[in-house]
């Protein structure tokens, strides 16, 4: 055994950490974001221990809602990614085949994926948990589409990063839905956060996503005002999102990267 070679392949990886901003923010991000999450659910339980008469089925329904959002966005990141890896640019953009013809076939693909993953998670909380989302009633649809529409959302800005810098922006593919989590009052109120994040969640269509989910499940109140928030607030960044995937195609495609954006 060497001392010598161990220190140099050590040596090796502490530069390369050393040298990459995007690695050691990957390395503080993580725990970061998983400390202020847990902590808010923490002070939340604190202070309002018996908000919840129904804690198990409300924070499994929210659960399996925060997951759809989470297969969504990820599955529609992942058959881009999977055109970087496999060096297919090349071929998918010489064929003659619009951006929005793309675009709607990811949109398709990845639901379909969302759905092979969400259907036996909602299958098996009934028997095992005695709980069911169906309970939300003809308001889950809105929910759902709502939470879809932003998943793809996310994909769509995720993309136009990839397409702009390259797979060195892959790791915001991973990110960013837990960057949103404490934000998006997933699992308690939006009076938990401090006032400036209030004041930043309040732009997130997801807090009144899970608002109105808790409505539903507390209090048994459909408040159609939070839908429309959410409905208004998605058509907003999906145009946005859609114009920054066009910007950053068209950019790429100038600066002759499209080609060479899997090496």
């Amino acid at each position: 055994m060497s001392y010598n070679r161990i220190l140099g392949l050590f040596l090796r990886h502490f530069y390369l950490i050393k040298s990459s901003f995007p690695r050691i923010l990957d390395l503080i991000y993580w725990p970061t974001i998983q400390i202020i999450l847990w902590g808010f659910i923490s002070k939340f339980f604190t202070i309002y221990s018996d908000y919840y008469n129904n804690t198990v089925g409300v924070i499994l329904s929210c659960a399996i809602l925060y997951d759809f959002l989470f297969r969504s966005s990820i599955s529609f990141n992942m058959l881009f990614l999977e055109e970087i890896w496999s060096r297919n640019f090349t071929n998918l953009f010489i064929a003659p085949l619009r951006i929005s013809e793309i675009i709607i076939s990811l949109v398709l693909t990845a639901l379909l994926r969302t759905l092979i993953g969400l259907v036996p998670a909602i299958l098996i909380t009934s028997p095992l948990f005695g709980i069911s989302i169906l309970d939300l009633g003809a308001p889950l649809f809105l929910l759902f589409f709502s939470l879809y529409a932003f998943g793809i959302t996310l994909g769509l800005f995720v993309s136009a990063g990839l397409l702009r810098y390259g797979p060195a922006f892959e790791n915001i593919a991973w990110s960013s839905l837990f960057l949103l989590a404490p934000l998006g009052c997933i699992y308690y109120p939006i009076e938990i956060l401090p006032e400036f994040f209030q004041t930043v969640a309040k732009f997130l269509p997801l807090v009144y996503i899970f608002e109105e989910a808790r409505s539903i499940l507390v209090n048994n109140v459909v408040d159609y005002s939070n839908i429309k928030s959410a409905i208004y607030l998605n058509i907003f960044y999906l145009c946005l999102g859609i114009s920054l995937f066009y910007y950053s195609f068209s950019k790429a495609r100038d600066k002759g990267t499209l080609i060479n954006i899997g090496e």
